[in-house]
């Protein structure tokens, strides 16, 4: 009897959505793989974490769990002790341990321009708090997200991006999901809003696979081909 193929979950990051997996899915399906892009509400990490953990539990079988950029962040929290989940992947992410933010993690080593791309606007959210919603300002998204791909498709990806809130990028990690689920690290050596040297950083203190691209933050629609070919190693691992 041939054991289950895994589901493969992606969860995107910051300043984009769902369609950004739109290429990485549509090589994952080229090779048979059930793929599901989640829709991360980029609200606040314990909020996020909660809601990307509600669609695994839903999942009849196997998991193996993507996160881009912030994405990392969630489903580092997100797996957190859920059996099913049978290896992690980080694009270009965060992959944070307990008690770190997103927002530390990007300064640790120098690289990172984000900061001075970004739009703040002040938002309510339901419960009442005040936050910003931070956007890459559209004048500047081109060379800061997606430098690699496209003019056209980069001012798309602007006129579509997803604001994070401050606080998100600022809320500290629980006890991570990759301490006892293998991981695999797809590091962006051309990327501007998360240092390569902090995702090489961050892969090997976790004993993550490690593989380097040279390409933008926006890997995932730069090289959709060899982010769905790290996926495919990780299916391939844990099958």
């Amino acid at each position: 009897m041939h054991a289950q193929k895994p589901t493969v979950v992606l969860v995107h990051g910051a300043f984009a959505d769902s369609s950004s997996w739109n290429g990485v899915v549509e090589e994952l399906r080229s090779h048979d793989h059930t793929v599901v892009a989640a829709a991360n509400p980029l609200r606040g990490l314990t909020v996020d974490a909660d809601y990307v953990r509600q669609l695994l539990v839903s999942i009849d079988g196997p998991v193996v769990l993507a996160g881009h950029s912030y994405g990392g962040a969630v489903i580092t929290n997100a797996a957190r002790g859920l059996d099913h989940v049978k290896a992690l992947v980080y694009v270009a992410a965060f992959m944070p341990d307990e008690g770190e933010s997103a927002l530390e993690l990007a300064g640790m080593f120098p690289g990172s321009t984000l900061g001075e791309a970004l739009r703040p606007v002040p938002v309510r959210l339901p419960d009442g708090s005040r936050v910003a919603d931070l956007y890459i300002q559209a004048d500047k998204f081109h060379q800061q997200f997606a430098a690699d791909v496209p003019e056209g498709t980069a001012a798309t990806m602007a006129a579509v991006q997803r604001p994070v809130t401050d606080a998100a990028l600022g809320e500290k990690s629980g006890v991570p999901a990759w301490r006892d689920v293998p991981s695999w690290v797809l590091v962006a050596t051309e990327d501007r809003n998360i240092p390569p040297q902090t995702q090489a950083f961050m892969a090997e203190r976790a004993e993550a696979t490690l593989v380097s691209v040279t390409a933008s933050h926006a890997v995932g629609v730069s090289r959709p081909r060899d982010v769905a070919r790290l996926i495919g190693e990780a299916v391939r691992a844990t099958a």
